[in-house]
This record gives C-alpha cells, structure tokens and sequence, in this order.
C-alpha cells in the first residue's frame, strides 16, 4: 500500500501529485484497471505473449 506522508506547510495539491507519481511507477492504477473486469487465463496469456513480440 501506498504511504505518502505530507511534509509541513504542503499544499494538499503537490501531496497529491506525489501520490499519483508513486502509484503510477509502481503500477497500482493499472493494476487496478486491469482488475475491474475478469479475464480468463488464456486471455491474459495471449496478451502477455502480444506484449513480448
């Protein structure tokens, strides 16, 4: 799970950015999209093998 911690006198906003930062360059957003519906093992597959190529 992602932490940020919000150093003093911050704006909410630049928290916010570095949130966003951290959990795009560990993959949770995608992650999660990729989640939201379910996706049969063979079809994970093919899109790993597509992705390799």
């Amino acid at each position: 799970m992602s932490e940020i911690k919000c150093r003093k006198n911050e704006p909410v906003e630049r928290v916010l950015r570095r949130l966003k930062k951290k959990m795009d360059k560990e993959g949770t957003m995608k992650e999660l999209r990729n989640r939201r519906h379910y996706e049969k093992p063979s079809e994970v597959k093919r899109r790993e093998s597509k992705r390799s190529h």
